[in-house]
């Protein structure tokens, strides 16, 4: 809805171009893209993080530093974590949009039954453990942290972030910024004391392990669990809004929507940063020079600052650029609700990191498949160490399979 509106004004104000919407999920978008001929792609698209080596490839779009170049446009305030993210080999092959990261949510009313300080979340596993038995102890809820193992989520995503936070590469060779990837690196001693510690979370620490959450919802729904309910869940940055807006309208009985606080993913160590994630817009190539700069004409209207104020105010989305946070609605809504800037403030502490520049894997999603599926038997009582090597000899199987196809 709020993209429709931001649309909606774009054709509105002039009469040169005319977008139209198709709505699909992530998932769904880059099937039917990839599936598609060129002669039956759209003339823009939005795609998510995970397939940026998959878009290069397929070498059917027009590198967005090509129009930059063309129109002299200036990136110098945007986040540069945004834009390097959507770049490799020196050329930045699309615009990030709708940018996000895993934060953490909890309820400040359990916190303060358990005499826990609501405005000081847990920043460590070791905290967010010690929180989750404080909390199940004195019975102000059944659980502390919900976790889950959702690809997309606490169990492929939240993987690679975490292995950034704690200053460790997902892949060799830079994460693929540096060569191609060629083997995952989760396997390691840093991803086998995180998977160790969140099994502790869960088996030790008054967590609960809600499953593969296949349609994202199943840790946030677990905080409004009538009989059960947990204190804490990660989740992504982007369901702010939302989960404001069914706050309010009772979804947690004497839960208010100021009884909700969010704060910087936990980590082994505490570390602040994330990785990018949400999803970017790519122009198509073979449309014509017309179409390729109609459409880089919508990018820059969604791009400027005004619209990424909107944008992220309606969302929970972080702004791509400094500049947004100049205007309203985004200026007075970070200054009356700091939860929103939580996710803004991650990605800024990870700029200029390279580990904070996620893995460039080809089958990036299937990857995360495997991933996950190593986490849900972490999760369920399986040997980390073991769980990952097995996981690592598929991702690995997976990369050499992709990069023996690349043309």
């Amino acid at each position: 809805e709020a993209l429709q509106a931001l649309t909606d004004t774009y054709n509105a104000s002039q009469s040169k171009v005319k977008v139209s919407l198709v709505s699909d999920s992530y998932e769904g978008t880059a099937d039917k893209y990839l599936r598609a001929s060129q002669d039956s792609r759209p003339d823009l698209v939005q795609m998510p993080e995970y397939t940026v080596q998959l878009m290069v490839d397929t070498k059917s779009t027009v590198p967005a530093g090509a129009c930059m170049e063309a129109t002299g446009y200036d990136t110098t305030d945007f986040l540069q974590s945004g834009l390097d993210y959507y770049a490799t080999e020196g050329v930045q092959w699309a615009m990030p949009f709708n940018i996000s990261n895993p934060v953490l949510y909890y309820n400040k009313k359990m916190f303060e039954a358990a005499g826990l300080d609501p405005e000081d979340p847990p920043a460590t596993l070791a905290e967010v453990s010690a929180a989750g038995l404080a909390i199940q102890q004195s019975g102000a809820g059944g659980y502390g942290i919900a976790l889950d193992s959702a690809p997309d989520g606490g169990g492929g995503w939240a993987l690679e972030q975490w292995m950034a936070k704690e200053g460790a590469f997902y892949s060799d060779n830079g994460n693929g910024r540096v060569a191609p990837s060629t083997r995952v690196l989760f396997d390691g001693d840093v991803g086998v004391e995180l998977m160790t510690e969140l099994r502790d979370v869960v088996q030790a620490g008054g967590g609960v392990f809600v499953g593969e959450n296949p349609g994202g919802q199943d840790n946030l729904l677990k905080l409004a669990d009538a009989t059960s309910p947990a204190a804490m869940t990660i989740a992504t940055s982007a369901a702010l809004g939302p989960v404001l807006q069914f706050v309010e309208g009772g979804i947690i009985p004497g839960v208010t929507v100021d009884d909700m606080g969010v704060a910087p993913m936990p980590s082994p160590g505490g570390q602040i940063g994330a990785l990018v994630g949400g999803a970017a817009l790519w122009i198509v190539a073979d449309r014509g020079d017309a179409k390729a700069a109609a459409a880089w004409e919508y990018v820059q209207h969604l791009l400027s600052p005004e619209i990424q104020s909107q944008w992220a105010a309606a969302t929970g989305y972080v702004p791509v650029r400094q500049q947004a946070l100049d205007f309203d609605p985004i200026k007075t809504k970070y200054a009356d609700d700091p939860r929103f800037k939580v996710a803004y403030d991650q990605l800024l502490a990870g700029d200029n990191l390279p580990e904070f520049t996620g893995p460039v894997l080809g089958p990036l999603r299937e990857v995360r498949v495997v991933a996950a599926g190593a986490m849900t038997q972490v999760f369920n009582g399986a040997d980390p160490a073991q769980a990952l090597a097995e996981a690592a000899e598929q991702a690995n199987a997976l990369i050499a399979d992709y990069n023996s196809r690349r043309t």
